[in-house]
């Protein structure tokens, strides 16, 4: 069936994040929100269906986890990824953000180290600081515009007492499908150094034709510690609903992360994210195929724009997820200046590189997640911005 992935919704007054939260972020309401990683765009029919049918009930007490949520889970990975899951491996966690956090708590002692490739996702770096853990930070390199790890340097963090690895695949921000051999190579280096992996899949199903996602885990031995986070939440737009789950083969390594949810009491059994978990799983394929092909036209659009009225931005060609990464340096503004310049000149609310940590300083991260007229829109006031430079 068709997904009108072009039809405007009015998403103000939702109590979104997103919209409703412009003012707080950027000192006012008046730009337009491409940023806060969520979409603009209906969630697929099966998952509202299946939430109607559920709020038919009048009862919303507390839930157990239905054998069909897990069997929806497994078959989707295998079918799409080749990736063989064990319901054993499975625990469901209150979201990926508490998991990373729940992680570092459950793998690593206080003052032992801790490893993230930035620029990344920025709760990466809090979860880590805010339990005494030290940062040990693994910069990713830039290649003629295309993002590479740094081995050698991962090897050397890795000597410095580090218990455990946050790999961020594919990566939010620079938009990178890791490869098997770059991914054979992580595995290497955790192997001979012992280290727990801790790998954030959200964006797995967020791949663009011409690269394929390989799970980590599906390429694991039998004594590699390797933590993954999954969700359908960034595919199938119901981050709201939180629910995600954990895959862990090592039994020692399951009850240490179901030991810190216990600790804290954390009750994750929302009826409704329940319901839509199982449902995205299960119908949400179409939906999916055609939302990434909506996507992709969108990435060659803004790409093309770039390069024929805004040449003094560089785009990093995305081969997952919906943000770009946008290189300002030729922009000659510090991070301040540029945060300034998209709000006031552009009237655009976009997220600075810089909170991303080492190597995001001169970007500038856009969320395509919406129609494709409001991108065009905002490429043109970046456009007439930067035209009424000084």
């Amino acid at each position: 069936m068709p997904f009108d992935f072009d039809l405007p919704i009015t998403r103000e007054n939702t109590h979104s994040v997103k919209f409703d939260g412009r003012q707080q972020y950027f000192g006012t309401a008046g730009v337009t929100p491409l940023w806060v990683a969520d979409m603009d765009f209906a969630v697929p029919e099966c998952i509202t269906r299946a939430l109607a049918n559920r709020i038919e009930h009048p009862v919303f007490g507390y839930s157990l986890y239905p054998e069909s949520l897990y069997d929806a889970m497994i078959d989707w990975f295998a079918r799409r990824h080749q990736w063989v899951i064990e319901r054993e491996w499975i625990v469901m966690a209150p979201g990926v953000v508490p998991s990373l956090f729940a992680a570092v708590q459950a793998f690593t002692n206080p003052g032992e180290g801790v490893i993230v490739q930035s620029p990344v996702y920025f709760p990466f770096f809090s979860a880590v600081t805010t339990h005494q853990r030290r940062l040990l930070n693994n910069p990713l390199r830039e290649n003629q515009g295309r993002y590479e790890m740094d081995f050698d340097h991962l090897e050397q963090c890795a000597q410095q007492g580090a218990g455990l690895l946050m790999l961020c695949t594919p990566h939010n921000p620079v938009g990178r499908v890791w490869s098997v051999d770059e991914l054979m190579r992580i595995l290497d280096i955790a192997r001979r150094y012992n280290l727990t992996i801790l790998s954030d899949d959200i964006h797995c199903d967020l791949v663009y034709p011409g690269y394929t996602q390989t799970m980590l885990g599906r390429l694991a031995q039998a004594g590699d510690k390797i933590v993954t986070t999954l969700a359908p939440n960034k595919s199938f737009n119901i981050p709201g609903l939180g629910l995600s789950a954990l895959v862990i083969p090592d039994p020692r390594q399951r009850q240490a992360m179901k030991h810190v949810f216990e600790s804290l009491h954390i009750s994750n059994t929302n009826p409704l994210s329940i319901v839509a978990f199982e449902a995205a799983y299960r119908g949400g394929a179409a939906w999916l195929e055609a939302l990434m092909d909506y996507l992709a036209e969108t990435c060659r659009m803004v790409a093309n724009f770039l390069a024929r009225e805004i040449p003094q931005i560089r785009m990093q060609v995305p081969e997952a997820t919906y943000l770009l990464w946008l290189d300002c340096r030729q922009l000659a503004m510090n991070d301040n200046q540029l945060r300034d310049f998209f709000i006031h000149e552009c009237k655009l609310g976009l997220s600075p590189g810089i909170v991303f940590g080492e190597g995001g300083s001169g970007f500038m991260r856009m969320n395509i997640g919406t129609t494709r007229a409001h991108i065009y829109d905002a490429l043109v006031a970046i456009r007439d911005g930067i035209a009424r430079l000084p």
